[in-house]
Formats: C-alpha cells, sequence, structure tokens
C-alpha cells in the first residue's frame, strides 16, 4: 500500500502550518509517522519547502491545503481533501492564528472580526466538520490557545477575548465530542516574539520574570501537541501551559 492509504498511518489536518510553530508541529508530527495536511494562507512557497522535504522523506505523506480561513464556507473543503487523499482523519491541530494590539479607544468592528474569526471562529467550524471523520478515527483536536487567554495582555484586548473564547472551545467540544473525540489545548508562553518586533519592548525584562529564565522553542509546542495526540489517551478537556513558568509571577 502506499503511504497515504496504509491503515496503520495516521492523518493529521494542521492550520497555519508553512511556518513558525506550524511548522515544527508539522515536521513532529511526520516524523511520529503522521501524514500531513499542510494548511496555509499567503505562505505559499514556504509550505512548498517544506511539504518538498517531507515528501523526500516518505512520498505520499503530504498534501497542500492553501485558504482563507476567515471564509467559513471553504473549511469543510479542507477535510473532505484530507479525506479524499488519505481516506481518513486522526488529529485536527488548530493552529493558525491573528495577533495585533487594539488599544481601547482604536478598536474597530473590523478589529473584532478579523481577530475572532482567526482565533476562535475558524476553529470552532473547522472542528464541526472534522467531527464526523474523528469520531469515526476515534481522533484528537489540539488548539494552541495562549497564556493571555487567562490574563491580559495591555493594549491587546480583542486578541485575548479571542483566546478565551478558544479556550472555553477547548472544553466545550471536549464535553460535547467525548468519549469518541479528544480534545486540548496548548498555551505557549515567549516562544517567538512577532516577527514586525514592535509589541514587546521589555523582552528581556519579561525573561526574567520567566522561573525558567529563557524563551521556549517551537520544538516545545510540537511536542505538547503530539503528547496530547498520541499519548494522553485520558486527558480530554485540558490546555498545557508551555511557558517556562511565566503564569506563575505575570
Amino acid at each position: 500500500m502506499t503511504a497515504e492509504t496504509s491503515p496503520t498511518t495516521r492523518v493529521a489536518l494542521i492550520t497555519g502550518a508553512a511556518r513558525r510553530i506550524g511548522a515544527a508541529i508539522v515536521e513532529t508530527l511526520h516524523e511520529a509517522g503522521y501524514n500531513v495536511a499542510i494548511h496555509y494562507r499567503a505562505s505559499a512557497s514556504d509550505a512548498e519547502i517544506l511539504a518538498a522535504k517531507l515528501e523526500s522523506r516518505r512520498a505520499g505523506s503530504t498534501l497542500l491545503l492553501p485558504a482563507d480561513l476567515a471564509d467559513t464556507s471553504g473549511l469543510a473543503g479542507l477535510v473532505e481533501k484530507t479525506l479524499a487523499r488519505f481516506d481518513s482523519l486522526d488529529a485536527l491541530v488548530n493552529n493558525a492564528s491573528g495577533f495585533r494590539p487594539t488599544p481601547v479607544g482604536d478598536i474597530t468592528e473590523a478589529d473584532w472580526d478579523e481577530l475572532f474569526a482567526a482565533n476562535a471562529k475558524a476553529p470552532l467550524f473547522l472542528s464541526q466538520a472534522a467531527a464526523p471523520a474523528l469520531r469515526e478515527s476515534r481522533g484528537a483536536i489540539v488548539n494552541i490557545v495562549d497564556i493571555y487567554a487567562e490574563r491580559p495582555l495591555a493594549n491587546h484586548p480583542v486578541y485575548c477575548m479571542a483566546k478565551a473564547a478558544l479556550a472555553m472551545l477547548t472544553r466545550s467540544l471536549a464535553r460535547d465530542l467525548g468519549p469518541d473525540v479528544r480534545v486540548n489545548g496548548v498555551a505557549p508562553g515567549a516562544i517567538l516574539w512577532p516577527e514586525d518586533g514592535s509589541v514587546y519592548t521589555d523582552k528581556q525584562a519579561m525573561i526574567e520574570r520567566t522561573p525558567l529564565q529563557r524563551t521556549g522553542h517551537p520544538q516545545d509546542i510540537a511536542d505538547a501537541v503530539l503528547w496530547l495526540l498520541r499519548d494522553a489517551r485520558y486527558s480530554t478537556g485540558e490546555i498545557v501551559r508551555v511557558d517556562g513558568g511565566r503564569t506563575l509571577v505575570i
């Protein structure tokens, strides 16, 4: 049998998967034996390079899924294309996210729509679309939340609200999709700084307030995702903090 049709090969769909933490999750799951459906929006070149690298290791093990997750009408299609390619779906990782400041006084409805679409709406409707296949495979969902879902980051109320909604979605889906589907989350701390460098002006102070006294790595998040998908067989509705202990003193 080919890699994509082997009944022993698990299949994962990962959103926002071409770069940064998403790419680390893809590579870790692939190394663990998963076939991977790699969703991306604007990072076509990065997605193609990642898929080519993984295909060189195991032919027929990847699928590229370009889509704007804000268009909920296309979300079911991501699941359908994954099933058409691999015949099953064992894992969904809702990693794609939007992040930017929205200071009070300047917040617009467009800010609300954009940040909730990426961080809460898309995970809900994609999870709903994937639920039948995940029930059949007795699979799992992992949502990438944020430590700021619990304690707010200054000048980011809309982002924090959206991630709080994602945390509640994680717990709600765990209740509603059990016993067939487990649903958990990972809440990263300081893993990668925003690429524009405009948000955190006190990086060293933040690190010094973290008990482990350093930033984390994308691999730390990827390892937590793999554990929740593959090994945490009696865990559902949990959100695992991977933050170096920062929420102890935030």
